[in-house]
């Protein structure tokens, strides 16, 4: 179902759909593992018949990561224990305001990589998110709950945030449409954070015409006048397969990048990764030090190892992610100044298995995104089927939210 197939249903049916859709779509032990809360029959009807019918995405059902908050519903980020140490909201966050004020309907919320701290989608709290339609495939994270739930059908909608690739890898991964914005803008700032440096909103939708819906509603779209310049560019370490579908993909947008611009962007690009890992360990500590030894038993066993890292981190290597970060984005604003978007594969591979989730296979993935996230740049990611009918995808790479770009490309589809 689209968004104007549910706009089409009368509050009572939209409730009971969403009900049905929550309890049928997703096996029992992945409803545990995407869902960590959908709200009663009555309360769903109550909020379909309030939605108004003058606001564009009236009566669209949408799932919230359980890192956005809203009112009277606990936040727990993917853990276990963080209502113990923040307050159940009293008010909604900036994101479901916004979706609220466009006639949006809050249905619930899904779970995440404990605390966002990840890529693969794992939670040993709420279970592992698998693709709906590729069991014992991950979905890919942090945002795996949110992107399930668009997979299965759950819901057309769902907010993610992404830090290092949590909409891109998750979209790619399950073959959606999913759209990151820019850091400490108003929708991530009073989100439950990881890394504010890194931190965006974002969200997913199933096809490109409900995402187009979605973006105009949100932040606009702006049409063009002259002819758009990008380029493709090949990163190395991606499995051949998905280099020569992403290339196929791309053409229809941009052609490859040219031998000079390869060179400068590899060479640019090169220090992201680390710079991203060092900001990451030292912003999320800040978030969690005021509690994190206390209930360190109750972290994820993977999740904490990565927070702890702050202790083993030197000046010297502290002071090169800040000359790191600065160098990147200034390689961003060179390259900006002659084209208006760059296309990079969203991943290396296909979505993984449980025992390919592994460090090397989350650094691959990570190389390809953290340039992006060290830039603090928007991304469209659009889909890309793979032979086996699996999935990856392209990241359409612009420098404002607003960029004709983006309705370039989804009036493409």
């Amino acid at each position: 179902m689209n968004f104007a197939d549910w706009q089409a249903l009368s509050p009572v049916e939209a409730a009971h759909e969403l009900r049905r859709r929550a309890t049928t779509l997703l096996p029992p032990l992945q409803q545990r593992a995407a869902l960590a809360l959908v709200l009663p029959d009555e309360q769903l009807a109550a909020a379909f018949a309030a939605a108004d019918p003058a606001k564009p995405l009236h009566g669209v059902p949408y799932l919230a990561k359980d890192l956005f908050d809203a009112s009277g519903m606990p936040t727990y980020a993917g853990s276990t224990f963080l209502p113990e140490v923040r307050p159940t909201p009293a008010c909604d966050g900036a994101f479901v305001q916004t979706l609220k004020n466009s006639g949006a309907v809050l249905t619930g919320k899904t779970h995440l990589h404990e605390f966002a701290y990840g890529i693969t989608g794992e939670n040993p709290n709420y279970g592992d998110c698998e693709h709906p339609r590729f069991p014992g495939h991950t979905t890919g994270g942090s945002s795996s709950g949110s992107a399930a739930a668009v997979a299965a059908g759950v819901v057309p909608l769902a907010l993610g945030s992404d830090t290092g690739g949590s909409v891109r890898v998750p979209a790619a991964w399950c073959g959606l449409f999913g759209f990151r914005t820019a850091p400490r803008d108003p929708w991530i700032s009073d989100a439950f954070p990881l890394s504010p440096t890194f931190d965006t909103a974002g969200w997913f939708t199933a096809n490109a015409a409900d995402m187009r819906l979605a973006i105009s509603a949100l932040t606009g779209l702006r049409g063009h006048a002259r002819k758009l310049r990008g380029c493709y560019l090949d990163m190395p370490g991606v499995d051949p397969a998905v280099a020569l579908a992403c290339r196929a993909a791309a053409e229809r947008f941009a052609p490859p990048a040219e031998a000079d611009v390869r060179d400068d962007l590899w060479h640019g690009f090169a220090p992201a990764l680390d710079a991203y890992h060092t900001i990451v360990a030292i912003e999320a500590w800040e978030a969690h030090k005021g509690w994190a030894e206390r209930y360190r038993e109750r972290y994820d066993p993977v999740v904490w190892p990565r927070l702890n890292r702050v202790h083993s981190l030197t000046a010297a290597q502290r002071d090169s992610a800040q000359f790191a970060l600065t160098t990147v984005r200034m390689l961003w604003a060179k390259y900006f100044l002659t084209f208006d978007f760059l296309i990079l594969p969203a991943t290396p591979c296909p979505a993984l298995t449980k025992s390919e989730c592994n460090l090397e296979n989350r650094t691959r993935v990570l190389t390809l995104t953290a340039p992006v996230s060290v830039g603090g740049l928007p991304v469209l990611t659009i889909p890309v089927t793979l032979p086996s009918g699996l999935s990856t995808g392209l990241q359409i790479i612009v420098n404002s939210p607003q960029s004709p770009v983006i309705n370039w490309v989804l009036e493409q589809y």
